[in-house]
């Protein structure tokens, strides 16, 4: 309990601990409730509302005249709200930008800022402004009685302490703020899928927030860009209150080379977006993109031009590159959080939002009617009085010509009130004509007629219903758009790989048997006759392309990878492999593999044994590379082979014998021993690996002696994985090297 004493001086003494937590307690609400969130009602921070008023009350309607800025700024700050010029200036400047605001509150003539620099408007001295035609949704009713009113920071004038909305403004513009342990983002909407929803919801109270999605789908931002944010999250969002929205550029291809962007983002910079991208060109990881250009102006205000490098090219797959990479993918935060009409912050979702607004709307119209009902009965019972004192006038004259005070006798005479006797009274003499008789009754018969309506309307929640309804679609019509911001459902964007961003060579890689490796262009090179250094040879070479992985298998049944675009070239003798790589003391190259990651390649020992696997689990991010195969001691790793489904399988010892069988009795694994390939005994060894289509022609190569088998001989050897296999002439004991017959 807060311990407070009172001296003899009546001055309150509290302790510093208790005086600094209700002054931020003070303040946090102040922030809440008085600065940074809007009201739900109007959809307007205290500012805003300030500014609007301010302005309605010099005059400054949607048919007048444009008056400086500074003259707004400066009744504002005088009358309403005490506080900076250049925060007030900044808050005027916001509503009237078309591209912050979807509907602008304020009609401005000068520099008011660009899509690109939203902050460098002029100032406040230059610039000319009034209200938009739209911001009569917001100030139309404010004297009929419609909402309360509240004294200024002095007292010396009267406020509204909010306005009386026509629509629910609250989601049409949209807002961010932070306060003290809180905020608010809510996005932009349309007018006319507001409008719907509301008027769906007061004909049915009970619809669910996925029901009104059919009719509000999405945020509507006031740009053409893409919102591609998928259903079930728009759903979740509207649901709960909170959530994200992500739009996308918009852009079209024009001779089959430039991407044309003509949308932004959301409060996204053309400038900026171009010297993201500049900056990729730059270093070297844009190779599809040779140009940008800013085509923007008068007619196009967005208009970046991307020019690719060739109509080869798939324009999507780059354009999804820099949607990842770039501003031209933006995702906005929302946050519905709103101050409600119980005057507290809250997290609302889309029909709370609604629904509450529909309180306040037919509140705000009873109001209204009301407010005109009085002053119908008002003028009516006036006009009796007058009515009276035609019928009777020259009994009234002479009243007035003989009383020194005629008030009370005229009321005494006619049962007069007070009012009555007093319009009588302020009567001019033009008046007294005998048509005003029939202009009297005239008006009375008019009056008491909308009386009548007024009180039907005000006595029945069914006809205050549909008057909203139909005020709601009138302003809908009058001062609605269609969708700007179109809804789709587009593939997320992905970053390319720097091997994807590469542009795709054929290359040879070469292996010497001391570890050095080198890469060449195309696939016509032949690595036995490039030169070595002395004491080093050619050892193994694999054809690929330059964005592929380059796979280096060790003596000791170890996998290394590379990418191919960083081996040297082949021009030079290349770099030992043991400069990027880090294999065991005694430990050797001995294979090179080159393909797309889901190949399939066949990985065999000497001791014969091996399996199927796929090439992307050769690869290894570790310079020690990885553990693969399980050699037995003594054996080597063969040349790894591609295999492809229904391939036959052939096996060659040094006995010699050769097996062919089906590639599907070879079981697939991620890396271990394999499964016995061949029946032969221990002093012998398998000596090439060769996966084929059935009815291929293979040649056996064993040194420089070349024996070709056709289908007929490959079926002889035909049997089960693991079989002995057939006899081989003795000029095929070492053969190294199985290849497809040209």
């Amino acid at each position: 309990m807060t311990q407070q004493t009172i001296n003899y001086e009546g001055i309150e003494q509290r302790t510093v601990a208790e005086f600094t937590e209700k002054a931020y307690l003070d303040y946090a609400m102040y922030v809440i409730l008085d600065r940074a969130l809007p009201h739900i009602s109007d959809g307007l921070k205290p500012v805003q509302r300030r500014i609007i008023y301010a302005m309605s009350e010099l005059g400054l309607k949607a048919s007048a005249k444009h008056k400086k800025s500074a003259r707004t700024v400066g009744d504002v700050l005088g009358k309403f709200h005490p506080h900076g010029d250049s925060a007030c200036y900044e808050a005027m400047v916001l509503m009237a930008q078309d591209f912050s605001f979807r509907y602008p509150l304020v009609d401005g003539q000068g520099n008011w800022g660009s899509v690109d620099d939203p902050k460098s408007f002029a100032a406040m001295r230059y610039t000319e402004a009034k209200l938009s035609k739209f911001s009569q949704l917001l100030l139309e009713e404010t004297g009929q009685g419609t909402v309360d009113w509240a004294p200024n920071f002095d007292g010396s004038l009267e406020e509204p302490t909010v306005l009386p909305a026509r629509v629910p403004h609250v989601f049409l513009n949209g807002t961010s703020g932070i306060a003290v342990g809180m905020a608010t983002d809510i996005p932009p909407h349309n007018l006319r899928e507001v409008v719907n929803a509301c008027v769906a919801l007061l004909d049915n109270p009970n619809l669910t927030v996925q029901e009104l999605i059919e009719f509000v789908p999405a945020p509507d931002y006031p740009n053409s860009a893409k919102v591609i944010t998928p259903k079930a999250d728009l759903q979740r969002l509207y649901e709960t209150g909170n959530g994200s929205v992500r739009q996308r550029a918009a852009y079209f291809v024009e001779d089959g080379v430039n991407v044309v962007i003509d949308a932004l983002p959301f409060q996204v910079s053309g400038a900026k977006v171009l010297e993201q991208i500049a900056a990729q060109m730059r270093a070297k990881k844009l190779p599809m993109v040779v140009d940008l250009r800013d085509e923007s102006d008068h007619e196009n205000p967005i208009r970046l031009v991307v020019e690719l490098r060739s109509k080869r090219i798939d324009v999507e797959t780059a354009m999804l590159h820099l949607f990842a990479t770039t501003d031209l993918e933006r995702s906005y935060r929302v946050n519905l959080n709103v101050i409600g009409l119980n005057g507290r912050p809250q997290v609302k979702n889309l029909k709370t939002m609604l629904a509450e607004w529909l309180v306040y709307r037919l509140e705000t119209v009873r109001r209204r009617l009301q407010y005109r009902l009085d002053k119908v009965l008002e003028r009516l019972h006036i006009l009796d009085g007058l009515l009276i004192a035609f019928l009777n006038i020259d009994e009234v004259i002479a009243i007035i010509r003989a009383e020194d005070k005629p008030k009370p006798v005229l009321m005494e005479r006619f049962g007069l009130t007070d009012v009555q006797a007093e319009s009588i009274l302020e009567l001019k003499l033009r008046h007294l004509a005998k048509l005003e008789e029939m202009r009297i009754r005239a008006e009375q018969a008019e009056l008491e007629a909308e009386r009548q309506k007024l009180e039907k309307i005000l006595n029945s929640p069914a006809r205050l219903k549909t008057l909203v309804k139909t005020e709601l679609l009138a302003d809908a019509e009058a001062y609605g758009d269609e969708r700007r911001s179109p809804l789709i459902e587009g593939r997320a964007a992905q970053a390319m790989s720097e091997q994807d961003l590469l542009p795709s060579e054929t290359v040879t890689v070469v292996l010497s048997e001391n570890g050095w490796i080198r890469a060449a262009k195309g696939h016509d090179v032949d690595g036995l006759a490039l030169p070595y250094k002395s004491g080093d040879a050619f050892c193994d070479q694999a054809l690929g392309h330059s964005r592929e992985m380059a796979v280096f298998l060790d003596s000791t049944g170890r996998s290394y990878s590379l990418p191919a675009h960083t081996l040297p070239s082949a021009r030079s003798h290349g770099e030992p492999l043991t400069g990027r790589l880090s294999p065991g003391n005694g430990v050797s190259f001995k294979q090179v593999v080159l393909g797309n990651p889901q190949d399939k390649v066949i990985i065999a020992s000497s001791a014969g044994y091996g399996f199927v696997t796929q090439l992307e689990n050769c690869y290894s991010k570790n310079k020690a590379g990885k553990g693969l195969i399980t050699l037995p001691e003594g054996a080597n790793i063969l040349k790894p082979c591609l295999v492809a489904p229904n391939d036959w399988v052939m096996v060659v010892t040094s006995e010699p014998r050769m097996l062919v069988f089906a590639a599907e009795e070879l079981p697939e694994l991620a890396k271990g021993k394999g499964n016995k390939l061949i029946q032969m005994a221990q002093e012998f060894e398998v000596t090439a690996v060769f996966a084929f289509a059935p009815g291929s022609k293979l040649d056996l190569i064993a040194g420089n002696y070349v024996k070709t088998f056709g289908p007929t001989a490959i079926e002889e050897a035909l049997a089960s994985r693991a079989k002995r296999g057939i006899s081989l002439p003795r000029t095929l004991k070492m053969v190294s090297k199985i290849s497809l017959s040209e």
